[in-house]
């Protein structure tokens, strides 16, 4: 019973994976080649526009949500970087359908078997479906986080060379953003892009405080946030807080460090033991068998 079950989960998690890709899948790269091709044989024409399918289901989709609910999904977009392929219309719109594809693979699991554990299975199928962007967007934005975290002292190293060679705050920010890689770069982009639209300097910061969950972020923020109200020299500050990331990440490499050995513990006993175990003792055992039984 538990191998159909777990052959049946498999299933529905590899379709619910598939048709997440088909419609978060970027075709700006195609519509562009298809716009190169036609160019000079018809008139130019504007970019393709959502079908009313589309419309219909993520206006569907948006009534039947609730609001907390929707707020909730557009602050794991925004963790997540807020892919262009995958706005907040289409992931309300993908929801529902994935969980009519868990339904339908429910129903088939209940169809086989009516017994109480396949009714459960097909519950977890649907819940399964309807929450795979959740997870997807969740795992996403997780990853973009600690790569926040992992190249906010480098970055910070580039914001105080840059100061204490004359230039000022915001023009190290557009230098930084422009020679980095990286969500952190993208971030000091839509910082600068804020400031330049009319918001204050404050809210700019804020703002980029609130796109992350990295505490360091937050800290960096609020120091220049505060430096900024007081009249404190920022070359200060930052020195400050680039000595303080620094330390902070060498005590993040020392406590993987740390972990390392308990993470090897399990492997070590359960996969190379066994066959040091049987190269090693497993020749003298053959020996001492074939000796007492007198071959």
């Amino acid at each position: 019973m538990t191998i159909p079950l777990l052959a049946a989960a498999l299933v529905a998690l590899a379709l619910a994976f598939l048709c997440w890709a088909l419609l978060s899948g970027d075709r700006r790269e195609a519509r562009a080649i298809r716009t190169n091709l036609e160019r000079g044989l018809t008139l130019a024409q504007g970019p393709a526009a959502p079908s009313g399918i589309m419309l219909g289901l993520e206006s569907v989709a948006r009534r039947l949500t609730p609001e907390a609910y929707v707020r909730r999904l557009d602050r794991l977009l925004a963790l997540a970087g807020r892919p262009s392929s995958l706005p907040l219309g289409r992931l309300l719109a993908a929801k529902p359908a994935l969980g009519m594809l868990g339904a339908a693979l429910g129903g088939l699991v209940v169809s086989v078997g009516s017994a109480p554990t396949m009714r459960l299975v097909a519950l977890f199928l649907v819940g399964l479906g309807y929450m795979v962007p959740d997870l997807m967007l969740l795992s996403k934005g997780m990853e973009r986080q600690k790569t926040i975290q992992t190249d906010l002292p480098n970055t910070l190293d580039q914001l105080l060379i840059s100061v204490e060679a004359g230039l000022g705050f915001e023009a190290a920010l557009a230098r930084a953003s422009t020679t980095g890689r990286g969500p952190l770069a993208e971030e000091l982009v839509r910082t600068l892009q804020d400031m330049q639209v009319g918001r204050s300097r404050r809210e700019a910061y804020l703002g980029l405080a609130e796109r992350t969950t990295v505490a360091e972020v937050r800290s960096f923020v609020q120091s220049i946030v505060q430096a900024d109200a007081y009249g404190i020299a920022i070359a200060r500050v930052l020195r400050v807080q680039a000595k303080a990331m620094r330390v902070k990440r060498r005590q993040r490499a020392e406590q993987q460090a740390m972990k390392l050995p308990v993470k090897v513990l399990f492997p070590l006993l359960f996969f190379i033991f066994p066959v040091l175990f049987i190269a090693i003792l497993g020749p003298a055992v053959i020996n001492t068998i074939a000796t007492l039984s007198g071959r």
